[in-house]
């Protein structure tokens, strides 16, 4: 039996015209909050409110830093900022000889042979035979 496999699942689904829903939304937001500072502010500051309004707004829109959203984008930046940024790294001292620094450096490192008598290599066969059958 053969089925449709969905291919573009990462582009979002164009609503009006070449604008997505996230888009849209973001500008109707953006066109609120300028229709608001319209009506409270005198015309000079409305109009330089406006721009700063339609930079915010369009960079929410339409710019993806990254490939990943401009608002997604800003939230890892500030929890970065504010984040600690300690890297702890544990060092385990109990297995490691840390050599002091009044030893002489030309001392040899004394380097034992492990040695396995015939009576362990006996028991070794025996376990590994047993587990084969």
């Amino acid at each position: 039996m053969l089925s449709n496999v969905p291919q573009f699942i990462d582009t979002e689904d164009k609503i009006v015209g070449p604008f997505t829903a996230k888009q849209l939304g973001w500008m109707a937001a953006g066109g609120t909050l300028f229709l608001v500072a319209w009506n409270t502010l005198d015309t000079s500051s409305a109009i330089f409110a406006a721009i700063v309004i339609a930079a915010i707004f369009g960079a929410l829109a339409f710019y993806r830093p990254y490939n990943q959203s401009f608002l997604k984008f800003l939230i890892s930046s500030v929890s970065f900022v504010f984040s600690p940024k300690i890297y702890i790294w544990k060092r385990n001292y109990d297995s490691i000889r840390v050599a002091s620094k009044t030893k002489e450096k030309n001392v040899a490192p004394i380097i034992l042979k492990k040695t396995i008598d015939d009576k362990k290599i006996i028991d070794i066969s025996k376990i590994l035979d047993s587990q084969n059958r």
